[in-house]
């Protein structure tokens, strides 16, 4: 019978005598994680699933969800790994695991190499790796074209914090710095690296340092067809190296997730309806969601529900098909009551899913904004911006947040920073309608109609810019400008009365409630 050994890194594992070493030295192993890690090593060539996994280690025994996490994490760790790196065992989102690191077997003392693509020398040695069931991104070190040697931790910072921004999103997966970062001073085309790190978009750029000015220039590349997606130059000042490497990481994050979506909703649109998959219907949704209308809101809300009928508990899906419920109801497109309740069973069940999920959080807090429960809404949106602080909607709507609880000039700064961050945000239009709000509940009327009428000219059918023009215009006496603003809002919101804005906006404090009513009224509203 022949003695197998697997042998990876500078570890072996020895099946018929239960033993892993590194460099020699034994790693004390528990004997289930010694099991699941020779599983995984064995069937290398294929997603283990999580099934499969239960069914061979736990011999089909009900275990939980913490119990297999555990299991695996104590793997990872067994074997240099960590789940943020996943450079030996990789999670395949919604499919199980996989053992990726390179292996070569020792069967009574001969060694069996296993297949390897040719490369020249100074190519990265990686087979390619099979398409992921979401898709993921590299993001390449920036090259530093100063001449300055010393200049490369700035430009290698730059990339990392993209890495780490990126990773923050959630609906991609983004490739580990250590994986990324071999390409480093090489000239190799983007489908080579496509393929060989599984990828299917490539962000990368360069930075030049020229005495107390630098300027960065980014672009995010489809590497199926060699096209740039997006690019764009950043020129500032380094007074604050720091603070320029966040302003610019965040500058190009937000620029590049709407990009990201739209091109994800391109190649789902090449399939049928019946042949997409949970995460194409929510690439498509999240197009939609984009484009902020009363129609792409519904076939927003009628594709996430299919996605959740293929899969249930697709945290993803329901997060969305909160923010979407509670989105249309506050533009007055649904009606609340009906409304909120399916948000809060959507938000709740996507929490359960995946309590990381920035999304998930953004769309709880706006359930409890609607349900008047305001610390515990303003608590949601803050913890969904430490999961990920360059969410320019979580903070757009949280500005809000804040002002109907009475802290409108918090309220002013988050929407400034959202637009601030995200300037082509295709929510820019609420942005800047939330920071006329926030001006007009600090009596500073001149403004909050300036502010109104920028949104407004970003989306002329944005219902909330109408309300905030129509009663700031009441409120400053300029009575021509409030009945024509009025006219626009009946039109592009058919049902508001007073009624419904006692109602349904979630003032926390009667005095607000009556201070925006009496704009309404002095501007004709009935």
């Amino acid at each position: 019978m022949k003695h197998v050994r697997f042998c990876f890194s500078d570890h072996v594992l020895d099946v018929d005598l239960r033993e892993l070493t590194r460099a020699g030295e034994g790693i004390a192993v528990e004997p289930q994680v010694f099991d699941l890690l020779t599983y995984l090593v064995e069937n290398r060539e294929r997603v283990v699933s999580k099934d499969d996994l239960i069914e061979t280690i736990w011999d089909g025994r009900i275990v939980s969800e913490s119990t297999l996490t555990s299991r695996i994490n104590a793997a990872r760790k067994a074997v240099g790994d960590s789940g943020k790196d996943q450079a030996v065992i990789r999670t395949i989102a919604r499919k199980g695991f996989r053992f990726v690191g390179n292996v070569h077997v020792q069967a009574d003392g001969a060694t069996s190499e296993l297949p390897q693509p040719s490369v020249q020398p100074d190519e990265p040695q990686h087979r390619p790796l099979p398409a992921l069931d979401r898709t993921a991104i590299a993001v390449l070190p920036f090259a530093n074209i100063s001449g300055e040697p010393e200049q490369e931790y700035f430009s290698e910072g730059i990339s990392e914090d993209i890495i780490t921004a990126l990773s923050k999103l959630r609906w991609f997966y983004v490739i580990a710095r250590n994986s990324s970062f071999i390409y480093k001073g090489k000239s190799v085309h983007h489908k080579q690296i496509g393929e060989e790190l599984g990828v299917g978009y490539v962000v990368e750029g360069s930075v030049r340092k020229d005495g107390d000015q630098v300027r960065i220039n980014a672009q995010l590349v489809d590497v199926a067809t060699g096209s740039h997606l997006w690019a764009e130059r950043y020129d500032r000042s380094l007074a604050d190296v720091f603070a320029v490497q966040d302003e610019i990481t965040q500058a190009v994050v937000a620029a590049i997730e709407p990009q990201l979506y739209a091109a994800e909703d391109f190649r789902a649109r090449r399939k049928t309806p019946d042949n997409m998959d949970a995460w194409d219907l929510v690439m498509r949704a999240l197009s939609h969601y984009w484009r902020v209308t009363r129609q792409d809101n519904l076939v927003a809300q009628a594709l996430l529900e299919k996605a959740i009928a293929v899969d249930p508990g697709y945290g993803q899906a329901l997060s969305l098909l909160a923010a979407c419920h509670t989105f249309s109801a506050h533009m007055g497109w649904e009606d609340m009551p009906k409304a909120v309740p399916v948000a809060e069973r959507a938000a709740l069940a996507a929490i359960r899913a995946d309590s990381e999920d920035a999304w998930a959080h953004y769309a709880l807090a706006s359930v409890y904004l609607f349900t008047r429960r305001f610390d515990d809404s303003i608590a949601e949106f803050e913890l969904a911006l430490r999961l990920n602080p360059n969410f320019s909607p979580a903070r757009g709507i949280y500005g809000v947040a804040l002002a109907y609880s009475g802290r409108w000039e918090e309220g002013f700064r988050a929407a400034n920073q959202a637009l601030r961050f995200s300037p082509r945000d295709p929510f820019a239009a609420i942005y800047y309608g939330v920071a006329a709000y926030c001006q007009y509940v600090g009596r500073n009327y001149d403004e909050a109609i300036r502010l109104s009428r920028e949104a407004l000219r970003q989306r002329n059918d944005f219902s909330g810019g109408h309300r905030v023009l129509t009663a700031a215009a009441g409120m400053a006496g300029q009575y021509d400008v409030a009945k024509a603003a009025l006219h626009e809002l009946h039109r592009a919101q058919p049902t508001i009365s007073l009624t419904w804005l006692a109602n349904q906006m979630p003032f926390e404090h009667p005095t607000e409630r009556e201070h925006y009513l009496e704009g309404f009224r002095r501007a004709g509203l009935k």
